[in-house]
């Protein structure tokens, strides 16, 4: 790296401590309400393909599949959307991403309407929504960066995690509303309403990428650079196993909510909505600290071991719970730290990655973030069927306590790097 490289890395890393909030910035101001009905409409869909899953078939092993399908796509697709997002403007990906999840409303709300809606159709959509998500998030990730100054990113970040997870609150208690009192047709047709919406608020912004959109190489050997380049980086690589265990401890469970219902407290719609509520309210009150955050590194990964150990230990008290309160409040707890360790393992890499590789090193955080949950809600539905949630909930917990701590033992790694 040159000397001017390096000089300039040095004076941004000093320009780290400062807080500024993103919403100073115009074009956050602009882009942020399309965040939110996006997001309302993500968890709207997310809500009533966990419902139908259990409603279909009460089973935890199926919910599970559907939990995957939902996630699994980001195992082979995020890399190359991701590659795709450092040759586009990002914000073009986000509106082809809108157009997608509005499809999915429309082919459940029909289906649905002509009684076609079984297993298949379940599984089909639940698929295709994990490639929109697969889309959705590399894009996202790459635009937020073009909207704010670095010293807001840290709360862009955060903002951006509230209302996604206020979005938790609101979709799903509005689903299980429409569900009860109008029909399950109105609310997919409710879903694709608000990304059409989101649709319009994004033709409206005006962002230009901070490098060159055109690329000069193939898809293939920008791949294999931007893998080189993760394992090349041993701050990379530690981030990126720490967001892979949150994902496979707290957010496991968090997507198997439909048969944590479903097992625990014998409910419907109503009882998972509470849950999926209480699992948003979590997650705003951790998106709210992560935004306070100045752009630290070392007490950004403090925190970020800090939350998933609190993670394993929550998830061993699962079997002292009994009734929606308690059961809700625990719900509630484990969000609050399993954003804070995705929120904050996103920071940190946002703030240690050259904008030419933003695109396709976020890829590779959204494959973990997305795919470790996808193949725990596949391994730990099988699980829970055959041993029940308070025998897998507990393991799960002993051995996160157990890797967070081989894990922080690195830490150095990430606060002694002086390059991107």
């Amino acid at each position: 790296m040159t000397k001017k490289a390096r000089g300039d890395f040095s004076d941004r890393r000093e320009k780290r401590q400062v807080h500024r909030s993103a919403l100073a910035d115009q074009r956050f101001r602009r882009y942020y309400p399309a965040s939110w009905f996006s997001s309302l409409g993500a968890w709207l869909l997310r809500f009533l393909l966990g419902w139908s899953a259990w409603e279909l078939t009460e089973s935890a092993t199926w919910v599970g599949i559907v939990g995957a399908l939902m996630l699994a796509p980001a195992l082979l697709l995020s890399p190359w959307f991701g590659i795709f997002s450092d040759r586009i403007n990002p914000l073009r990906g986000l509106q082809l991403s809108m157009m997608l999840h509005g499809a999915i409303a429309l082919v459940g709300a029909l289906t649905t309407y002509w009684g076609l809606y079984d297993r298949a159709a379940l599984a089909l959509l639940a698929a295709t929504l994990g490639v929109a998500t697969s889309l959705h998030s590399p894009m996202r990730l790459a635009l937020v960066p073009l909207l704010v100054v670095r010293e807001a990113l840290p709360s862009a970040v955060g903002y951006s995690a509230m209302s996604f997870n206020i979005a938790r609150m609101i979709g799903p208690a509005v689903g299980a509303a429409l569900v009860a009192q109008v029909s399950t047709v109105a609310a997919w047709l409710t879903a694709m309403i608000l990304f059409s919406v989101s649709f319009w608020r994004l033709s409206r912004l005006t962002v230009e990428p901070d490098r060159p959109v055109a690329a000069p190489s193939s898809y293939t050997s920008q791949f294999i650079e931007a893998a080189q380049h993760v394992i090349q980086r041993a701050d990379l690589r530690l981030l990126l196993a720490l967001t892979a265990l949150n994902g496979l401890l707290g957010r496991t469970l968090i997507e198997l909510l439909p048969a944590l219902s479903g097992q625990i407290l014998r409910g419907g719609s109503s009882e998972l909505a509470i849950l999926v509520a209480m699992a948003g309210l979590g997650s705003v009150l951790g998106g709210l600290l992560v935004s306070r955050q100045t752009a630290d590194l070392g007490r950004l990964l403090r925190l970020v071991c800090l939350a998933i150990a609190l993670s394993s230990v929550t998830l061993m008290t699962l079997r002292t719970l009994s009734g929606v309160v308690a059961l809700s409040l625990w719900v509630s707890s484990l969000s609050v730290v399993t954003t804070v360790a995705g929120t904050g393992c996103q920071t940190l890499i946002q703030l240690n990655t050259l904008p030419h590789f933003r695109g396709r090193v976020m890829s590779v955080w959204t494959m973990l973030a997305m795919g470790a949950p996808a193949l725990g809600a596949a391994v730990v539905g099988v699980g829970v069927d055959g041993f029940g949630f308070d025998w897998v909930s507990t393991v799960a917990g002993i051995v996160g306590l157990c890797l967070i701590g081989s894990f922080y033992a690195r830490r150095a790694v990430v606060l002694a790097t002086d390059t991107p």
